[in-house]
C-alpha cells in the first residue's frame, strides 16, 4: 500500500516530548545532525544566510536565531562560514529540551558567538526578542498549521532582516528512502519512528506558497533541493 502523502500528518513525533533525556536523545540527535551534513541539509540553510545577509555592511552585527537548534550542529557550521566570510554575528540557539540545550552547549565551547536558551518559541520571551535572522532547520513541521500561522505572526515575521526554513518535503518517495537509510545508518528505533513521521508532517509547495500568501510576504522564494527539502526564504525588510 502506497503511503498518503496529501495532508499533512496530525501524528505527535517521540522527541516531540521536552522532558527527554539521555544517551538514546544523544544518539538520535548526533546521527539528525550527520544525515543533514551528509545529505547537504546544512548547506540549505547556509544558502539561505548568505541570500539574506548579501550588500549588508560588513560592521554591522547579525544577531541570528536557530528556533529547535537540536545539538547545535546548525550554529557551528553557521560561525565557521560567517568567520570565513567576515561576519559579525551573535548566533542563538534555542530549544525547548533543556537536556537538548545543555548538550549542544557542551559541543559548542570553543564558540564564542554562540549561546543557548532552553525556551518555548511561542512564549512570550522569543516574540520580544529582536533577531536579525530566524533559522527553522527541520523545526517547522512539529507544528500544525495553525500553531505556525501564529510562529510566523507573532514571531517569524518579525525578523529584522528575515528568515529561513529549511524543512522536509512531504513525499512518498521520500518515506520510502527513508527507510533505506535507517539501515544504512543504523538509526536507532525512536529515529526511525520519528523520521517516518516528520516526512509526513513535512510540506508540499503549496502549503509554503499558502502561508506565503496569506502573510502577505512580498519578497519570498520557494525552492525544492536535494535530499527532498524545500528551502523558504522570505525577507521582511
Amino acid at each position: 500500500m502506497i503511503i498518503n502523502t496529501t495532508k499533512r500528518s496530525g501524528k505527535a513525533e517521540i522527541m516531540d516530548d521536552f522532558s527527554m533525556k539521555g544517551e538514546v536523545l544523544k544518539d538520535a540527535l548526533d546521527k539528525i545532525a550527520h544525515i543533514n551534513r551528509l545529505l547537504g541539509g546544512n548547506k540549505v540553510t547556509l544558502q539561505g544566510v548568505r541570500l539574506l545577509t548579501k550588500n549588508l555592511d560588513a560592521n554591522q552585527v547579525l544577531t541570528v536565531a536557530d528556533f529547535g537548534c537540536g545539538n547545535g550542529d546548525m550554529l557551528r557550521a553557521l560561525a565557521d562560514y560567517g568567520q570565513k566570510q567576515g561576519l559579525k554575528m551573535k548566533l542563538i540557539g534555542i530549544d525547548a529540551n533543556q537536556f537538548t540545550v545543555n548538550y549542544a552547549r557542551s559541543l559548542s565551547t570553543g564558540y564564542d558567538n554562540i549561546s543557548y536558551q532552553c525556551t518555548d518559541i511561542f512564549s512570550e520571551h522569543s516574540q520580544k526578542n529582536n533577531y536579525d535572522i530566524i533559522l527553522c532547520t527541520l523545526t517547522l513541521h512539529h507544528f500544525n498549521d495553525h500553531d505556525i500561522d501564529k510562529l510566523i505572526s507573532d514571531t517569524l515575521s518579525k525578523a529584522g532582516i528575515g528568515f529561513v526554513v529549511n524543512d522536509l518535503h512531504r513525499s512518498a518517495i521520500a518515506y520510502y528512502l527513508f527507510k533505506g537509510l535507517c539501515l544504512l545508518f543504523g538509526l536507532n528505533e525512536m529515529s526511525e519512528k520519528d523520521g517516518l513521521v516528520s516526512i509526513l508532517r513535512g510540506f508540499k509547495k503549496e502549503d509554503l506558497e499558502r502561508f506565503s500568501m496569506k502573510f502577505k510576504f512580498k519578497k519570498y522564494s520557494i525552492k525544492w533541493k536535494w535530499a527532498f527539502r524545500y528551502q523558504w526564504i522570505v525577507k521582511t525588510v
